[in-house]
């Protein structure tokens, strides 16, 4: 997508939310009234719905404005965002054990940025904790809340370091905004790494309860080595160590 495209739908995304916040209007209220789904309102908020004009005009007019007006007023908040596409979000993919948060937090630190993990996010948006949602609704509600939160995290375009959770890569499209809007690094680590750091957090989710749980994660880790690749930057931690494998991220973002 052209650049100055790119930034005109940041910009409608971003004037969308707010004037549904100004408006007290949920997501699914202001979809509704605007005869679209509310996933694909998300996708607009987020900056990554390629809206037609007939959808925006009914979108505009659910908000009390014209498609005209909306365009002109997105136009005008994005003077100059053109010039200056570089991605502020580092986010950081791997699975369990790949240093994530230690990694982070130190990489955050040296950038002066906040760090944040998207699960604590979504965990945030649903009034619940990870376990439960897994429990209560299963992968399926997890994986869309995910691309929701994550959507509207980066239309925010605030700079921070992003953990990820292990399994992003797996969901095309939250993928697919991760690298389009971030600096994606994978953080590589043998298998035996992984499983110590687990062990190490105490988090031995999921197959907790399996025998086999040390090697159900050594064939994720295989199974997913294609997606990680597709990362701007890979890191091995093992190799490298913490500090040495934020001070590769640093000289490569900063």
């Amino acid at each position: 997508m052209p650049v100055k495209e790119n930034a005109l739908l940041v910009s409608v995304g971003t004037l969308v939310r707010k004037l549904r916040g100004e408006r007290v209007l949920t997501r699914r209220r202001l979809a509704s009234a605007a005869g679209l789904s509310e996933r694909f309102l998300a996708e607009v908020e987020g900056g990554e719905g390629n809206i037609s004009i007939a959808r925006l005009d009914r979108l505009a007019r659910a908000l009390g404005t014209s498609a005209g007006a909306l365009l002109a007023a997105a136009e005008r908040a994005g003077e100059g965002a053109a010039a200056d596409e570089r991605p502020r979000v580092v986010a950081l993919l791997g699975l369990r054990g790949a240093g994530k948060s230690t990694v982070g937090r130190r990489l955050a630190k040296r950038l002066s940025v906040p760090f944040i993990e998207l699960d604590e996010l979504v965990e945030k948006d649903a009034g619940l904790s990870l376990a439960a949602i897994f429990t209560l609704h299963g992968e399926a509600y997890y994986r869309r809340l995910a691309r929701e939160v994550l959507a509207r995290f980066l239309a925010g375009h605030k700079p921070a370091v992003l953990a990820t959770g292990g399994s992003i890569v797996a969901d095309r499209e939250a993928f697919r905004l991760l690298t389009r809007r971030c600096r994606t690094v994978w953080l590589q680590a043998t298998p035996d790494d992984h499983w110590r750091r687990v062990l190490e957090q105490g988090d031995v989710r999921p197959g907790a309860a399996s025998p086999h749980a040390k090697d159900e994660l050594r064939a994720l880790l295989k199974a997913r080595q294609p997606l990680y690749a597709q990362a701007e930057m890979a890191v091995d931690t093992s190799r490298l160590g913490v500090e040495g494998a934020v001070a590769a991220i640093a000289a490569r973002v900063g």
